[in-house]
């Protein structure tokens, strides 16, 4: 066994956090879209915001390769204009990742904007408050669990993913080479102690994960 090289954890925290950031920036607004809409076309953007869960992480993973190679539109208008390339980078992991990543994010703020109290919600507008300042004021304190939730799910999904940011990315070092990456190149080294050593943190990590948000949502029961 070689020394342990821990810049793939890095990348992954690195990934996981941008990632993070980014669906919580997008999934707000969809999320309470989705929860307030009665539109015909709810049902689809909800079936859309949900396909990741069920597409193999290679299907999806292929189709935003191609998406995103210099001979698509998309990828070529990107590299014509702002000579930007998100194959095989970090980059074009952060878009992979909040593609694949969405669903963990919108869907329990959807729920927890969805078990609101309406009354909360029309008092506000009432007192004359917008849909802005209704949001930040009286929803999001009120859904603190599912707010909670949403972060953590997808920050801990996001460092575990593998099939996705394989295909887009690759196995570059420093780069694109994750810890599920690495894990699985050491297998296929037949490296099976460093293996170990990196599957042992991956569960450690999404054990103490998994824990903090149940306990979090235990105690918000009983008060």
């Amino acid at each position: 066994m070689e020394s342990l090289d821990f810049t793939p954890f890095w990348l992954s925290f690195k990934l996981a956090s941008i990632t993070t950031i980014i669906l919580f920036t997008i999934s707000l607004p969809l999320a309470w879209y989705l929860s307030e809409s009665k539109s015909k076309i709810k049902p689809i953007l909800e079936a859309i915001t949900a396909l990741p869960i069920v597409l193999p992480p290679s299907v999806l993973g292929f189709y935003i390769l191609v998406g995103l190679s210099q001979n698509s539109p998309i990828g070529g208008f990107l590299k014509d204009s702002f000579n930007i390339e998100l194959i095989f980078n970090f980059s074009g992991l952060v878009v992979a990742s909040s593609i694949y990543s969405m669903p963990f994010m919108v869907q329990p703020l959807q729920s927890g904007f969805e078990s609101l109290n309406r009354n909360m919600l029309e008092a506000s507008y009432i007192a004359g408050k917008s849909k802005i300042v209704t949001i930040f004021r009286v929803a999001l304190p009120n859904i603190k669990p599912a707010l909670l939730t949403a972060t953590i799910i997808t920050f801990a999904h996001t460092v575990g993913e593998f099939g996705v940011v394989l295909m887009v990315g690759g196995n570059i070092p420093e780069q694109t080479k994750v810890a599920s990456v690495a894990i699985y190149e050491m297998v296929e080294t037949m490296d099976y102690t460093s293996a170990h050593i990196y599957s042992a943190i991956m569960v450690v990590i999404s054990f103490i994960v998994l824990l903090l948000v149940y306990i979090f949502n235990n105690k918000k029961r009983f008060y």
